[in-house]
């Protein structure tokens, strides 16, 4: 599994998370012994590294952006 896939199931996670907690107020943390226990706060900075890389690499790894940056006239590119 290549590191954009692994970020890419982060993101999703943390994403799960805040909906969970602007809907019923529940932070997926608290099965890990809330925001203060260390296994809840690798996961938060996992997850927010994650979006650091994504952020930092979503041109290069996203075909439906490469598409959309593509000039006019422009070939696709073939991989």
């Amino acid at each position: 599994m290549n590191l954009h896939k692994v970020t890419f199931v982060l993101l999703v996670i943390g994403g799960l998370n805040w909906l969970l907690v602007g809907l019923v107020g529940w932070d997926v943390g608290q099965l890990f012994g809330g925001v203060d226990a260390i296994v809840s706060r690798i996961i938060y900075v996992l997850v927010g590294l994650s979006a650091i890389y994504e952020v930092a690499t979503h041109m290069k790894n996203c075909k439906q952006c490469e598409k959309s940056a593509m000039p006019a006239g422009m070939p696709p590119k073939v991989m």
